[in-house]
């Protein structure tokens, strides 16, 4: 392997070479995608009505979704092709997003009455932003890891250009 084999260097790194800035950065990433899914998951839930385990499968589902997608478009972009760019996805933030996932709906299914107290609701909104919160910052680790050793989002700089 030589210089003018980009793609394939990055996954070779070594846990000396990430630093917290890369995986907070790549958290952030992360927690946008997670974001967007969770919020509106939990807010089309909480508003229809629905149950807490079918509130919390429809905002991880779309938190997966809207995660993914933030990660493939760029990579499309890059002039990728499809299939390849789903893999990339889902290398890189699979981990991440599950990581955030348990955490921060872990901890809206532990602030009492959070998971019931509609969209109105301080206690809802307020604890939604502290589980992601506390979600971004138990994922830091975990990208920094995960990059360090070639995985995450390391798999994606290689499409950045």
């Amino acid at each position: 392997m030589n210089a003018s084999t980009p793609h394939h260097v990055h996954g070779q790194h070594t846990s000396s070479r990430a630093t917290w800035s890369q995986a907070a950065s790549a958290t952030l990433h992360c927690l946008t995608g997670c974001a967007i899914g969770e919020v509106l998951g939990l807010a089309i839930g909480t508003a229809l009505g629905l149950s807490n385990l079918a509130t919390i499968v429809l905002a991880v589902v779309l938190a997966f979704v809207f995660g993914y997608a933030l990660t493939i478009t760029p990579v499309l972009r890059a002039g990728v092709p499809l299939a390849t760019a789903l893999g990339v996805a889902f290398a890189a933030d699979t981990v991440s997003i599950t990581v955030m996932e348990v955490v921060d709906n872990a901890i809206m299914l532990a602030v009492p009455g959070a998971m019931d107290a509609g969209l109105a609701s301080w206690l809802f909104w307020g604890a939604l932003a502290f589980a992601l919160a506390v979600a971004f910052v138990v994922t830091v680790p975990v990208n920094r890891w995960l990059i360090g050793r070639g995985k995450g989002h390391a798999v994606v700089h290689e499409y950045h250009h």
